[in-house]
């Protein structure tokens, strides 16, 4: 019985870990210049194992969302951290089902290099764009079928933020890329 238990109890302790642990904001991705009107975030593809690394940042299907203020300047740095697998970026308007392929950018120059192919592990790119028109946009994985198995996130370009955020949404539906709007952190308005 003894020899029974001490085996079972291991197994025990391996199960109740989870899977999954949530990852968290590093502040570090996004800086702000208020008097330039800047936003600027680093988007890492692949960061983590999360969906066989199809993430940004360690996070999928919209867990994530990048706020700007509508007008900003946003500097978005992309790079593939992902040991394995060629990633890319755009920014796209929410859509069900999630495309396959890679559809046109929703905001001009909001967009990597090689968006199909995608830059290869280790690869970088700026996106430099206005964010404009205000609405809410996702970021997403060009390369056919990464989007669409998870590796996107949400940009709202927003005309109530005062500041750039960066938001993370537990316990949301965020499996559909919906265009409803969620309320602003009060911080961010003032």
């Amino acid at each position: 019985m003894t020899n029974r238990l001490a085996l079972t109890l291991p197994l025990i302790c391996l199960l109740a870990v989870p899977v999954h642990a949530q990852q968290s904001i590093d502040p570090a991705w996004l800086t702000s210049d208020a008097a330039a009107k800047t936003a600027r975030f680093q988007l890492i593809a692949g960061l983590t194992g999360l969906n066989g690394a199809l993430n940004f940042n360690g996070f999928r299907d919209g867990e994530l969302t990048l706020v700007i203020p509508v007008g900003w300047k946003a500097e978005i740095t992309f790079k593939n951290h992902d040991g394995m697998l060629p990633h890319s970026a755009e920014v796209i308007t929410p859509q069900t089902p999630l495309p396959a392929q890679p559809p046109s950018p929703a905001i001009p120059r909001a967009f990597t290099l090689n968006l199909s192919a995608g830059l290869p592990p280790g690869g970088t790119d700026v996106m430099r764009f206005t964010a404009q028109p205000p609405g809410d946009y996702l970021i997403f994985c060009g390369v056919p079928g990464h989007g669409a198995a998870g590796m996107w996130i949400r940009l709202r370009v927003s005309a109530s933020a005062k500041a750039p955020a960066l938001l993370q949404a537990p316990g949301v539906d965020s499996h559909k890329p919906t265009t409803k709007q969620n309320h602003l952190p009060e911080e961010i308005l003032q």
